[in-house]
């Protein structure tokens, strides 16, 4: 006979990245019964970053490392993970939290915390969608392997962008940095290592019009000067795409409060506007998106949580 599988616990996590795992971990050490739901290995962005170098306690540390053991941490302290896609949150009736799922399971909880991240912003210019795989890749750690002594660029201004042209140089020959700006917005220690490093050539006042090439791949990109609007071409075969992400909020069907760029608007307890339902992470409003306010979102989440549920039970004459 097979076993019933288990739908309800205490709080619904979704999301498996620093957040999310932190928040299981914490749920599990408040003796909450806690499910996190990952669509893919448990680190989300952890397992897309070579090196980690601003974690506490890690003076460098590989990303696929740090998610392994903040996996297995989660883990000893009873937090469950399933792989499985999230396919919407929804409230029912009585203020309990459904999740529904790709692979046609749905679990209940009285309160849910959102930590799904965002997706990679794309230039929407001619050439990405077809060149996709084919030389337009949004991720230097899964794809950099591809493009030994090769001549690429990446486009973008800010950390991800500077750390990532700066680690493609194990693999290019050459890399262009292509920003729309005359100055980084990246962090001063990244922004000196892409300024010190030979094989980067950084491109300023450039937007990306079109992304050209064969059959076979990328040959070259088309660009616009954003001062004087004259154009030029990079001959390049490969792009890497670092130009920010767009939040996966769009998983919650009923209105919640967000800002222009659809991000959660959360109180300093990481509350949504819907009661029951948090956010922490990189999906929230917040001044910077980094590991650490990511784990430090979810501890002040889930220590809110336990009151809130506490709460809930004593107004419910639950003992």
């Amino acid at each position: 006979m097979t076993e019933e599988k288990k739908t309800d616990f205490d709080i619904l996590i979704i999301g498996g990245g620093p957040a999310g795992l932190t928040a299981g971990m914490y749920a599990g050490r408040g003796m909450m019964d806690a499910l996190i739901i990952e669509r893919g290995l448990p680190g989300g962005q952890l397992l897309n970053t070579h090196l980690i170098e601003d974690y506490p306690g890690f003076e460098s540390v590989g990303g696929a490392d740090l998610a392994q053991k903040m996996t297995d941490h989660a883990k000893k302290f009873g937090a469950n993970i399933v792989m499985d896609t999230v396919d919407s949150i929804r409230r029912d009736a009585d203020g309990n939290f459904e999740v529904a799922t790709q692979l046609g399971v749905t679990y209940r909880a009285p309160a849910a915390l959102i930590t799904a991240g965002g997706l990679p912003v794309k230039l929407g210019v001619t050439g990405e969608e077809e060149f996709a795989g084919k030389g337009v890749s949004y991720c230097a750690v899964c794809d950099g392997a591809f493009f030994k002594g090769e001549v690429l660029a990446v486009v973008g201004g800010g950390d991800a962008a500077a750390e990532e042209a700066d680690y493609l140089t194990r693999y290019a020959e050459k890399v262009y940095l292509v920003h729309r700006r005359d100055e980084l917005r990246a962090s001063k220690l990244l922004q000196d290592r892409v300024f010190t490093n030979p094989k980067i050539e950084v491109v300023w006042n450039k937007t990306v019009d079109e992304i050209a090439g064969t059959p076979t791949g990328v040959t070259e990109l088309k660009l616009n000067d954003t001062v004087t609007g004259e154009k030029s071409d990079l001959p390049v075969t490969g792009v890497f795409i670092f130009v920010g992400f767009t939040p996966n909020a769009g998983l919650i069907k009923e209105h919640y409060e967000h800002d222009e760029g659809g991000y959660i608007v959360t109180d300093t307890e990481m509350l949504t506007s819907i009661p029951g339902l948090y956010a922490a992470g990189d999906l929230r409003v917040q001044l910077t998106r980094q590991i650490t306010t990511a784990v430090g979102d979810a501890t002040t989440a889930v220590i809110a949580i336990e009151k809130y549920l506490a709460d809930r039970k004593q107004a419910q004459g639950v003992a």
